[in-house]
Formats: C-alpha cells, sequence, structure tokens
C-alpha cells in the first residue's frame, strides 16, 4: 500500500511530467470530491426545476423514461471519459486529452477548439445555476402573491445575489471547499429523503394512478410524436451533465489517477437512481393532471409539492431543499468553471492568459480566472433574465458544449482503434469499451443535432432556440481567435510523456518511496 506522502509525490511528478507544476492543494478527499461532483449534477433536484423542459414534449413518459435512456447512455460517456482520465489526470480534461490522441497535423487546432467549446459549456451550466434558482424563488413569491408580477431587473437581482454569494464561497473560503461539499452531498441526500417522505406521506392515498406515471404521453410541441419525445431528452440530459468536473479538479485530489474515474462513474450512476426515484414520487404525488401543472404560475415543482402537501407553508418549506441545493450547485459549478478556465489559459488558449493562468499566493486558487467566471455568469444573465425561449437555448447550450467536448476525445480514440491509451489504473475491458463508446458517441450525435431544434411549432422569434446561434458563436470565435493569436501563443498541453509516466508509476508501486520516480522522471 502507497503511503499518503508517495501518493502525493506520484500525483505531484506525474503531472509535471505531462508539462503542469502542481501549484493547487490536493485537500479534497474522495467523499468531498463525490460532493462536489454530485453537487454539481444534483440531478433530481436538477431535473425536478427542469420539469417544464419535458411535460409538454413527451408527458411522464419523457420524464421517466428520458431520464432512463440519458442516464444509460451518460454513463457509456462518463465510463468512457473515465478511462482518460485515469491516462491523463490533469485539470485541462477534455483538451488535454484530444491534443494527446490526435495526429499531430491537427492536434493544436482540435485541442484549442476541444477547450474552447468546454470553457463555454462550462460558463454557460453556471449561468443556469442563477436562472433556476431565480425562477424557484420568483415561484414561491407568485404563490403566495399571484397578482404581483415580478419585473426582469428584480429576478436580475437575485439571479445576481446568487451568484455572487457562490463567487464569495469561492474566493474566500477555499479552504473550506471540501467541507461545503460534504455538507452539498449530505444536505441533497437528506433533502431527496425528507421530501420523498413528507409527499408521499401528506399524499397518501390520493395518488396519480401508475398509468399517469409511467405511460402517459403528451405533445404540446407541434412536431411529431416521436421528435416531441426525444426533445424531451433535454431535462434528463441537464440532470446528468457537468460531471467531467472532477477532470478539471483532479489536480486537488490525492491519488488522482485512481480516484478521479471511480468519482466521475458513481456520481452518474447516484444522480440517475436518485432522479428516476425522486421524479417518479413527483408523479405520483402530483394530482395526476399534468395540463394544470405545465401551465401553473408558481412553476411545475413548486406546484406539485403545493398539490401534494395541500399547504403554501408546506410547499415553501420543501422548496428550501431544492434552492439551497442549487446554491451549492452555483458554487461547485463556479470553482469547476475556474478550475477549466485556468488549465486552458495556464496552456495559452484564451486572451490575457498569462493574467488568468495566475494562482493566487495567499488564497491558493485560480483568482483571476474565478472572476472571470463569475463576471461573464453576471453579464450573461442581464441578457437572459426574463426570456423563456432564452433560458431554454442557455440549459441546450450548455449540454450541448459540454457534450461535444466529451465526445470529441472518445470518438478520435474509436475511430484510431482504442488504442491511443497507455497503462492506466482505469480500463474498460475489449468489447465492453467499444460498446461504451460506441453508445456515448451515438447519443451526443443525436442529442447536438435534436437539441438545436426549437422545442415548439410553429417557429417564431420569441420560441427559437438560439442555441444554435450561441454554438455558432462559439466555433466562430474560438476558429478567430486562433489565427489571430492561438496559433502563436497556444502552446497546448505537453503529450510524449503521459504513458511513459503510468508505466514508471507501475514499476515504482514495487520500491519503498516516490522520491525515485520523480528523479526517474526527470532524468
Amino acid at each position: 500500500m502507497k503511503s499518503a506522502e508517495q501518493a502525493r509525490l506520484d500525483d505531484e511528478a506525474q503531472l509535471r511530467a505531462l508539462g503542469h507544476k502542481g501549484e493547487l492543494k490536493r485537500n479534497f478527499s474522495l467523499l468531498s470530491m463525490l460532493g462536489l461532483a454530485f453537487a454539481i449534477l444534483n440531478s433530481w433536484t436538477a431535473l425536478s426545476s427542469s420539469l417544464g423542459l419535458a411535460l409538454p414534449s413527451g408527458g411522464s413518459t419523457s420524464v421517466i423514461w428520458g431520464l432512463v435512456t440519458a442516464g444509460i447512455c451518460n454513463l457509456a460517456l462518463a465510463s468512457s471519459m473515465a478511462e482518460f482520465l485515469s491516462a491523463y489526470p490533469t485539470a485541462g480534461g477534455q483538451y488535454h486529452w484530444v491534443a494527446v490522441i490526435t495526429p499531430e497535423k491537427w492536434r493544436p487546432l482540435a485541442s484549442f477548439i476541444t477547450g474552447w467549446i468546454n470553457v463555454s459549456g462550462w460558463i454557460a451550466l453556471t449561468t443556469s445555476g442563477g436562472l433556476l434558482a431565480s425562477q424557484l424563488i420568483s415561484g414561491l413569491i407568485v404563490m403566495y402573491h399571484p397578482n404581483f408580477t415580478l419585473e426582469a431587473w428584480q429576478v436580475w437581482l437575485i439571479y445576481v445575489a446568487w451568484t455572487l454569494i457562490a463567487f464569495i464561497i469561492n474566493a474566500f473560503l477555499n479552504n473550506l471547499l471540501p467541507y461545503v461539499n460534504r455538507t452539498a452531498f449530505i444536505w441533497s441526500i437528506g433533502g431527496f429523503a425528507i421530501i420523498c417522505i413528507t409527499v408521499l406521506a401528506c399524499a397518501s392515498p390520493d395518488y396519480a394512478s401508475a398509468e399517469f406515471v409511467f405511460t402517459e404521453f403528451i405533445n404540446e410541441t407541434g412536431w411529431p410524436d416521436g421528435v416531441a419525445w426525444l426533445l424531451g431528452l433535454l431535462q434528463g440530459g441537464f440532470g446528468l451533465t457537468g460531471y467531467d468536473a472532477v477532470a478539471h479538479m483532479i489536480e486537488e485530489i490525492p491519488n488522482a489517477s485512481v480516484e478521479g474515474p471511480k468519482i466521475m462513474v458513481y456520481c452518474v450512476m447516484i444522480g440517475t437512481c436518485t432522479g428516476f426515484i425522486f421524479l417518479m414520487t413527483l408523479l405520483f404525488v402530483s394530482g395526476g393532471d399534468a395540463e394544470s401543472i405545465i401551465s401553473a404560475a408558481p412553476g411545475p415543482l413548486l406546484q406539485i409539492l403545493w398539490n401534494a402537501t395541500s399547504s403554501r407553508a408546506g410547499a415553501a418549506c420543501l422548496l428550501m431543499f431544492p434552492l439551497i441545493c442549487i446554491l451549492f450547485a452555483e458554487t461547485a459549478i463556479m470553482t469547476t468553471s475556474s478550475r477549466m478556465t485556468y488549465a486552458f489559459a495556464r496552456d495559452g488558449g484564451l486572451p490575457f492568459s498569462r493574467f488568468f493562468a495566475k494562482v493566487h499566493p495567499r488564497l491558493g486558487q485560480p483568482l483571476n480566472a474565478l472572476i472571470l467566471a463569475a463576471g461573464l455568469t453576471i453579464s450573461f444573465g442581464l441578457i437572459l433574465i426574463g426570456s423563456s425561449s432564452a433560458f431554454n437555448a442557455l440549459i441546450s447550450a450548455s449540454v450541448v458544449a459540454l457534450g461535444v467536448s466529451y465526445a470529441i476525445p472518445v470518438a478520435i480514440n474509436v475511430c484510431r482503434g482504442r488504442k491511443m491509451l497507455g497503462a492506466r489504473s482505469f480500463v474498460l475491458p475489449g468489447p465492453l469499451g467499444w460498446i461504451a463508446n460506441l453508445i456515448g458517441v451515438s447519443y451526443t450525435i443525436v442529442t447536438t443535432v435534436l437539441f438545436l431544434f426549437p422545442p415548439e411549432l410553429p417557429v417564431s422569434a420569441s420560441n427559437m432556440n438560439y442555441c444554435v446561434v450561441a454554438f455558432g458563436i462559439i466555433l466562430f470565435i474560438s476558429t478567430f481567435q486562433w489565427f489571430v493569436d492561438g496559433r502563436k501563443n497556444f502552446t497546448g498541453p505537453r503529450t510524449d510523456t503521459g504513458i511513459d509516466v503510468l508505466e514508471a508509476m507501475k514499476t515504482q508501486e514495487q520500491t519503498d518511496t516516490g522520491e525515485d520516480l520523480h528523479q526517474h522522471i526527470v532524468k
């Protein structure tokens, strides 16, 4: 067994061999990092808060079976990515992996564009947390004061307050983040159990029928039924996205190449299981009238809690659990977004990269990258607040951008015969690896196309899905930035030693200290 000091030396030596100096503290344990990853997914919260995405587009069948479909496909994709994480545990994640396995001619450009897509996806996901919170709080106000109309600027102030709280926690309580994330995990699981037990007890025996929960189909989109159901997958995809967080935080985890892949797979499994149970519970206690839930002024989640408890006070109290979960999620997403931005800037991928790649000497974190993430989040919120189509586009953009960044390295590895990864702790054996890779890539291709569709027909300026515009802008800016600055200053991650490092680490496990490994790598 390795000692803690040996594991630390191995982690730092491996990171140095992959081209980077370890500047961040490895103070996240397995539980605290699982807490961060699960806080970001927070599947039962994200799924219940976004019921309005799936109920009009497939009804209960889309809510329940869409999650199962998204869960299986995302588990395949997460397992595929876990192999990369085990082989190359750096905060760069996907853009680093692409640089390792892409043919040399296309390596810099492919890595650069992947990095831009990933950074953009995390910024969009950071924005979605504040928007969900502002929607829930707005719904709470509407429930108590039906005749009061919140102005867009008031909703934006709620959004800004939520974002600033997350920023302050990240900026000044960095050493406490592992404890914050453990608390987030406990709060999320506890809230999940308390809400399920409470609503089932209060609604008994007046439950909706099993036919409503498992087979009710609704199509209010104007699309053909099959397309409408597939569009409803957006809810499941949103509830299970962001599991690459562990990759971007990997430089703060001890024994990274072993523990990181476990966390990535575990959080998707836990998210799918808790999400399925919670959604099933909500549908059983909903009252069985999907139309009234979809059109409810307070929003679907708050209306279901109100129906189940027959009490506004009860619904408001239960809403505190997902609301605080979203705050934990916003904090964790902002942490990850700043680390991803820092890693990409460290390799010269952003304008003013030297500035954003600095680690604050006293706070021990990339403060400049954190300020950038928070600033962009607040700015985007000013544009998006008050527009339902913009909110749907934002959710689509975050799911599409992150999904594409997940699939790119996996697809390249498949095209090259799954032979590009060397020695690693986490391996998908033989046919299982091929099956997982192909399912993950196929799912990403289908959903990327579908989630660019307008959510309903006929298409108008108010219901247009502007995700396609946002994604096109990302690709245009990244390509433009490449020709203007990137091709000269993007150093890219170091790609020539990662496999050798893991081989050296295997040999080193048979010796008594980690210092010899460091000397071996330096030589």
